[in-house]
C-alpha cells in the first residue's frame, strides 16, 4: 500500500514542486497552507490533489489554530506529514501527535544556523561549507534526528542570494530521497540517530557539491 502524504506548506512550495516531480511511491492525500493565496496550493490544485487553506490569521491563538490544522492533516490518515516551506513553529501539541513521521528540511547543516537567515549567518560566520538537513521533527526547533544533509562549498564571491539558490538545488535532491527511505521503511530512527536499514552502501547520507 502507497505511503500516504500530507503536505504542509505557507508560499510557493518548491520544494513540494520537487517532491510531485520525483514520481515517489507515495499518495499525496492533501496539501494545506495557512496562506490561501500560497502558489503552492495552486500548483496542487493543478495537478489534481487536494487543496486546503487555513488562514492562521482567522484563529484567536497558536494552540487553537495548530488543533483546528492537525485535525485536518488527521482527517486525511497520513502515514507522513512533510513540512515544505510551513513557515510557522509547530506547538508541541501539533508535534506530539504526529512525531515520528514529521519531516521538515532546513537550509543549514544543522544543527549550525537553526531559525531564520541560514544564508546570512552563515556568510557572517566565515564558514567554508553550508548546506541543507531533512530531519524528524521534535519539540526543540530545528534540532530533531537528522535523515540526510547535502553540502556546497561557500565560494568568495557568494551573497546570501547565490548561495541560497545553490543550497535549493540540493533540497530539491535530499527531501525526494528522505521521503522515498520513509515510504519504503528503510529509515530506522534509534536514540535519536536515523539509519537506513538493510544498505550499508548507504550509510553515509552526506551529499556534497563540488
Amino acid at each position: 500500500m502507497s505511503c500516504r502524504v500530507v503536505v504542509l506548506l505557507s508560499g510557493r512550495g518548491s520544494n513540494f514542486r520537487a517532491i510531485v516531480e520525483a514520481g515517489l511511491p507515495i499518495d499525496i492525500v492533501a496539501v494545506i497552507s495557512n496562506r490561501p493565496e500560497a502558489a503552492g496550493l495552486a500548483f496542487a490544485r493543478e495537478h489534481g490533489l487536494t487543496a486546503v487553506a487555513l488562514d492562521h490569521t482567522q484563529f484567536a491563538d497558536r494552540e487553537v489554530f495548530d488543533a483546528r490544522l492537525a485535525d485536518e492533516v488527521e482527517r486525511h490518515q497520513p502515514d507522513l506529514v512533510v513540512l515544505a516551506g510551513y513557515m510557522r513553529i509547530l506547538s508541541p501539541a501539533f508535534i506530539a501527535r504526529f512525531e515520528g513521521r514529521l519531516l521538515n528540511i532546513h537550509p543549514s547543516l544543522l544543527p549550525a544556523f537553526p531559525g531564520l537567515k541560514t544564508h546570512e549567518r552563515a556568510l557572517a560566520e566565515g564558514v567554508k561549507v553550508h548546506g541543507c538537513t531533512v530531519h524528524f521533527v521534535t519539540a526543540e526547533l530545528d534540532h530533531g534526528p537528522i535523515v540526510i544533509q547535502a553540502a556546497v562549498p561557500v565560494r568568495a564571491d557568494d551573497t546570501p542570494d547565490t548561495l541560497a539558490a545553490r543550497v535549493l538545488a540540493q533540497e530539491h535532491r535530499i527531501y525526494p530521497r528522505a521521503i522515498q527511505w520513509f515510504a519504503e521503511g528503510r529509515l530506522v530512527n534509534k536514540c535519536g540517530r536515523v539509519n537506513l536499514r538493510d544498505d550499508s552502501a548507504s550509510q553515509s547520507v552526506l551529499s556534497t557539491e563540488s
